[in-house]
């Protein structure tokens, strides 16, 4: 079940430039390298419950295109069913709790939040966009991506997604995993220790110690998976400290170091598939 920090957050500024197109039948958001320069692997983001037109997302994924020079994909699987950038606000006065007019008006946010809330939970539950997500990085796989390298990059609701797919159970046609290596960032939903046991190809970890989706004890859980003898070489966790659910994409930049931690996190997905 979604909590309301899955729903909070902030809107970054600046303008998105890459296109909109139709890839293996879903609208996506696609960036490339600047000045033509040749793309050297196809990342595909799995975003957070906002979706793929959020503009954090999209520039998320021009960053990813510009410092690591990939071909980016950041496809609509919730297939029109994203949380509304409403909700934000919302929420925020959900958590508020200076003020007696906040605690009056407080009936009213949470009314609005389940209102789009509901929704967005019977839309986009795993058993409905696995096969989505999962046909999708088939497809690349077996076309554009069938000789250079493919990564998943997850957030919140995308990163069970891509703890799935780095299980390595599913292969496209010509015999190749659906994903080299994959980055979460906060992800939602796990099953720990199951999921994070199965597996085999290798995901980092972006991870904030005030997260109260994934709590410290769950990141106590996965660590020790990647520090046995049957999970060593599967995974990395990098534990952010002071941050909260969310900080990879919806961080406050006007808190501190909230907008270097996105960028470390950010740096620490291209480095990780750098290395793979």
């Amino acid at each position: 079940m979604a909590c309301p920090n899955c729903f909070s957050g902030h809107i970054h500024e600046g303008t998105p430039r890459g296109e909109v197109t139709s890839i293996h039948g879903l609208p996506t958001y696609m960036t490339k390298p600047l000045d033509d320069v040749p793309h050297r692997g196809i990342i595909i983001i799995v975003p957070d419950a906002f979706g793929w037109e959020f503009v954090n997302n999209r520039i998320l994924a021009d960053n990813y295109a510009e410092k690591g020079t990939y071909l980016v994909y950041l496809p609509d699987f919730m297939k029109g069913h994203a949380a509304p950038i409403s909700m934000m606000t919302s929420t925020k006065e959900v958590l508020n709790t200076s003020g007696i007019i906040t605690w009056l008006m407080k009936p009213y946010y949470i009314a609005s939040v389940l209102k789009d809330a509901i929704p967005f939970i019977y839309w986009n539950t795993f058993e409905a966009s696995w096969p989505i997500v999962k046909d999708f990085f088939k497809s690349v796989r077996e076309n554009e991506g069938a000789e250079v390298p493919i990564y998943g990059a997850g957030f919140c609701w995308g990163g069970k997604h891509i703890v799935n797919l780095a299980a390595g159970v599913d292969t496209a046609s010509n015999g190749k995993p659906l994903l080299n290596a994959g980055f979460t960032g906060h992800p939602s939903l796990l099953e720990i220790p199951t999921e994070i046991e199965k597996i085999s190809v290798p995901v980092s970890f972006a991870l904030g110690d005030k997260d109260v989706v994934l709590k410290p004890p769950q990141i106590g859980q996965i660590q020790k998976i990647f520090a046995s003898e049957a999970g060593a070489g599967k995974g990395e966790v990098v534990v952010y400290e002071g941050a909260g659910h969310g900080f990879c994409v919806r961080a406050d930049f006007v808190l501190d170091d909230a907008s270097k931690q996105a960028d470390e996190a950010e740096n620490q997905a291209l480095a990780w598939f750098e290395k793979y």
